[in-house]
């Protein structure tokens, strides 16, 4: 006769999913805009019953909403992970500050375009239910949604035993949203004479984990380990969340963004460093020149620097340094720039200016003129 067999038994237990999905509800609706979130996904009730459905219906009308208004809309998508840093919360235990990140990696790409981040999507795998595991995973999320000012709307969580081994995880997120086809931000309005102004990063954000953990690991280093210049332990500073700039930046286009571009350009810093996410919005003729002594770069680049005898060049191609997000803009704006932003709770330096020039980005370590 035949093994008897049932989900459970090849790894998927529904209780525990039903459990998993009662759990992390309340995290999904907080997040939600009352007026522009129609029909939220519900999670099936206990019993096999439910309300709603696995898609949701968000209200782009702004007449129903007191969002800004769109006349020609264009559709702003974004999709990223969390990469390596989940090996980090793995081995702190701690797992309720990546969701933070997963929301930032695309949020903070999406506000680039000048657009508006209007929801956020979620998708979990791991090799068994775990509703604790993924309470916290979805309140990192939920948190970071509110930062952004999104509404988290949706997600999957996918069970796959054969896939992962035990304590094995992923994430992905999935960012939508709006923006006026005629205020799109995508670096064509940048010139000779713009000014760069830099945005202070928490750390080294999602990038450059795979060097990273290396290097602590060829140091014979553990998550505990206290480091004395950043007067935390490893992983303490190797956990700090990503900053999420969605908010601010829109605060600061809606008061001073023109017809004629006052902020010409934005660049999210992620991983190859203010040459490669500056450098891709440049137009021709123009040169970003960035002056290293404009900022304080942060204790924890120099320490992973020397952990790892990391040559320079490596340093700037691999990690933010303390700059996690750059605006361009017009020379006759940077005061209120800088004053905007800097009320917004955002530490932010003048970090150079844009030359005419071949395209690319010249990082000095000289004084600014």
């Amino acid at each position: 006769m035949p093994e008897e067999w049932n989900y459970k038994k090849a790894g998927l237990d529904l209780e525990k999913y039903a459990e998993t999905m009662a759990e992390i509800q309340p995290l999904l609706a907080r997040t939600w805009d009352a007026h522009r979130v129609m029909k939220p996904p519900f999670p099936p009730r206990k019993g096999g019953k439910g309300s709603g459905g696995f898609a949701s219906l968000f209200d782009l009308n702004a007449l129903a909403s007191p969002a800004r208004k769109y006349v020609n809309p264009v559709l702003v998508t974004c999709t990223d992970g969390v990469g390596s840093k989940l090996k980090i919360a793995a081995q702190m235990g701690r797992f309720d500050t990546v969701g933070i990140d997963l929301v930032a990696m695309s949020v903070n790409d999406l506000i680039c375009t000048g657009g508006d981040a209007l929801v956020f999507l979620d998708y979990i795998a791991m090799p068994k239910d775990d509703p604790e595991l993924s309470r916290q995973l979805v309140l990192g999320i939920s948190e970071g949604c509110l930062q952004a000012g999104c509404s988290l709307v949706g997600g999957e969580t996918a069970i796959l035993p054969e896939f992962y081994a035990a304590g094995d995880f992923d994430m992905a997120g999935f960012a939508a949203g709006m923006a006026e086809r005629s205020e799109v931000i995508d670096g064509s309005a940048i010139r000779p004479g713009d000014v760069l102004i830099g945005l202070a990063s928490s750390g080294f954000h999602s990038n450059g984990y795979s060097l990273v953990r290396k290097v602590v690991e060829s140091a014979k280093l553990t998550m505990a380990d206290r480091v004395p210049e950043l007067g935390m332990t490893v992983g303490e500073a190797l956990l700090a969340p990503t900053t999420i700039y969605a908010k601010p930046i829109r605060r600061l286009l809606d008061a001073v963004q023109t017809a004629e571009f006052a902020v010409s350009g934005l660049a999210n810093i992620t991983g190859g460093g203010i040459p490669d996410n500056l450098g891709r919005i440049l137009p021709p003729g123009c040169q970003a020149v960035v002056s290293r002594a404009t900022w304080p770069e942060p204790p924890v680049f120099e320490w992973i620097r020397k952990l790892g005898n990391i040559a320079d060049a490596e340093m700037d191609r691999v990690f933010n340094r303390g700059v996690g997000f750059v605006v361009v803009c017009r020379p006759s704006v940077v005061g209120a720039v800088l004053a905007n932003l800097a009320d917004n709770g955002l530490t932010v330096w003048r970090i150079g200016e844009i030359q005419a020039g071949e395209v690319g980005v010249k990082i000095t370590s000289a004084e600014p003129v």
